[in-house]
């Protein structure tokens, strides 16, 4: 039998695979650098995946000069060609001794970006491909690096790119194109232009370290945190929301100690899945360090052996949309579960921004109640918790560094007015403190 990952054990071997995409003028090629010699002086080894489409571009194809049959062709054997490429990259990175870090100048699912929804579902079907696997299961995490034509005008320019010449409205729409393309990838991370170009690419190298568990103490100097909000239904018509993806969703929890947590995940479109075991580690230097390794459907069933019995399954639809430059998870809790939550709607953000900023960039068309973020009433391991929380043992007092006792954590639930967000006439939200 298959032993599962272990990702606790501090000598396993890691590999991690990325991918850089956004419009022109973003910073991929800068980001890309920097996080190279930053996990180069971690001891890592990193691989640079070059981007396909300026390789074949670079041998004199003109998409003017193309027919429609023909552009389509160029585009599904582009593809091809990339996953050819990036296979053999991957390959190395699985037979390196040291932890390997490979990072992708864009990604299978930036040539969606290229052709009609049409012409994509048809060159899906054609090479027997599904988007769960081009883009949950191939890569560890999404970086969109969002272009400089939006929101930061000033600073766009095509002077220093030869392959580049396209002007702020169209650099705004391929942009635009290029995060669509990534919506669902479970850890999808939008840079935007909020703060100067040196904190963006610390946020992005940040972003990588967070994920991997990595503590970089001051050296980044970023406050990105996971934010959560209640969000009262019914939920508006799908017409109102931008564009999404759904996703079916389960969690299990594992037994373990007391001072961790484990679970698995089975997240997935259309009978397609990917699965995650997570190990949430106590508070390091102010952060909740959460470890993800990416199961393989065997690991997956093995370690379902180890189900904490003391928890019931939490079954959710997972929205994923892009708002505002802000990429946003609601998750919609379904039954079987506890009666707690029952009609339960959570919205998670990840964000630096300053609390005011954040607010604006919440999207209008939800009925959003109040910011629940550091509740430990609002923790999916509690939430999932077969017995009454105020004779619970296993009530998890700690949650984002917060202390609170059983009876507090219920109160704080009921008491929630102090810290509510107020849904105005216009249908926008105020908060009031």
């Amino acid at each position: 039998m298959l032993t599962p990952p272990n990702p606790m054990e501090s000598k396993q071997k890691r590999l991690y695979k990325i991918v850089l995409t956004g419009g022109p003028c973003g910073g991929k090629t800068t980001g890309q650098s920097r996080l190279c010699t930053f996990f180069e002086n971690l001891g890592w080894k990193v691989f640079r995946v070059p981007e396909t489409a300026t390789v074949l571009l670079s041998g004199g194809i003109k998409f003017t000069d193309l027919s429609v049959e023909a552009a389509y062709k160029f585009q599904e054997n582009l593809l091809r060609c990339m996953v050819q490429i990036e296979n053999t990259f991957f390959e190395l990175g699985e037979s390196c001794p040291r932890d390997c870090l490979i990072i992708c100048d864009r990604g299978t699912m930036d040539a969606s970006a290229f052709v009609s929804k049409e012409q994509w579902e048809q060159m899906l079907l054609s090479n027997s491909w599904n988007p769960v696997e081009l883009r949950d299961n191939r890569y560890n995490q999404i970086i969109h690096m969002v272009s400089a034509a939006n929101g930061a005008e000033d600073f766009y320019s095509t002077e220093d790119h030869a392959c580049r010449s396209e002007g702020v409205d169209i650099a705004r729409q391929l942009d635009h194109s290029a995060a669509s393309a990534w919506v669902g990838h479970p850890y999808f991370d939008v840079i935007d232009n909020s703060t100067d170009f040196e904190n963006k690419i610390c946020r992005m190298i940040a972003s990588v370290c967070q994920k991997l568990g990595i503590d970089t103490g001051d050296r980044l100097l970023v406050n990105a945190r996971k934010r959560k909000f209640l969000v009262k239904g019914p939920l508006p018509d799908d017409a109102c929301f931008p564009q999404f993806q759904d996703f079916d969703v389960e969690h299990y929890y594992l037994q373990t100690n007391n001072i961790q947590q484990a679970r698995l995940r089975k997240r997935g479109q259309k009978g397609h899945w990917t699965y995650t075991h997570t190990i949430r580690r106590p508070k390091v230097h102010g952060q909740v360090v959460e470890v993800k390794t990416q199961l393989t459907h065997r690991d997956y069933i093995n370690m379902l052996a180890q189900r904490d019995d003391s928890h019931f399954t939490i079954y959710k639809k997972r929205r994923c949309f892009i708002h505002n430059n802000q990429y946003f998870q609601l998750d919609i809790y379904r039954e079987p579960c506890h009666s707690r939550c029952c009609g339960l709607i959570l919205l998670e953000t990840y964000s630096a921004l300053e609390h005011d900023q954040l607010l604006e960039r919440l999207p209008k068309f939800l009925t959003i109640v109040e910011e629940v973020t550091g509740n430990p009433a609002y923790s999916m391991f509690n939430l999932s918790l077969r017995e009454d929380w105020t004779n619970s043992t296993k009530f998890c007092k700690a949650f984002q560094g917060t202390i609170l006792t059983s009876e507090q954590s219920v109160e704080n639930k009921s008491a929630s007015e102090a810290n509510r967000i107020t849904v105005n006439g216009n249908g926008g939200s105020s908060y009031k403190n």
